[in-house]
């Protein structure tokens, strides 16, 4: 098995976990019970896992994980709700990689093994919340843009998103994501340096 792999597998899974588990339980304080029926508040990395946006993270360093179900029309206020929920993924991953920040510059942690991972898992948690911002579906910044336009044009997003899609999928492939990503994600590791110190 190739051993970048076994390092990086404990670090995106966790960094999955807690960001599809905060989408559901958003959803689920707000009024929306979907998720939780549907087992989407489990722990158990299988439940959230997209076979394709898993591939990707491995292979090009960015993807995604399954969308978790919810019902907007369950939220007193739709469009708040589905904006809610849709950042309560990317920021538990940035308030994770801050917490995992804290333990590493602690001295708490002498073992280089562990130290390694943490590193790894606090990366996967700034790319990831980073990368999920972004305004592509099936990304949570698409459905933050969505329900910040006026109706008509809300509908018209969601209408042709699947074209929007490509087009995020186009970027991963010719890694021309990173000249959008890569600022961005050295943006905010320099600003949890900063909060940390």
């Amino acid at each position: 098995m190739n051993h970048d792999f076994i390092w990086n597998l404990p670090g995106l899974l966790v960094a999955i976990i807690v960001h599809e588990i905060s989408h559901g339980y958003a959803a689920y304080l707000l009024g929306d019970d979907t998720a939780l029926r549907a087992g989407r508040l489990s722990p158990n990395p299988l439940k959230h896992i997209d076979l394709t946006g898993f591939i990707f993270l491995l292979i090009f360093k960015f993807g995604w994980a399954k969308p978790v179900p919810i019902n907007s029309n369950n939220f007193k206020d739709r469009r708040r709700g589905i904006i809610l929920v849709s950042l309560a993924g990317p920021f538990s991953n940035m308030i994770l990689a801050l917490i995992l920040g804290f333990i590493m510059t602690s001295g708490i942690i002498t073992n280089r093994i562990i130290y390694n991972i943490l590193m790894i898992m606090l990366w996967y948690n700034i790319m990831l919340g980073t990368f999920n911002l972004l305004p592509f579906p099936p990304l949570d910044g698409s459905k933050i843009l969505a329900s910040l336009l006026p109706a008509k044009y809300e509908y018209m997003f969601y209408r042709y998103e699947r074209y929007l899609y490509l087009i995020l999928i186009f970027l991963i492939i010719t890694n021309t994501i990173d000249n959008i990503l890569g600022p961005l994600i050295r943006l905010n590791l320099s600003l949890l340096i900063k909060i940390i110190n």
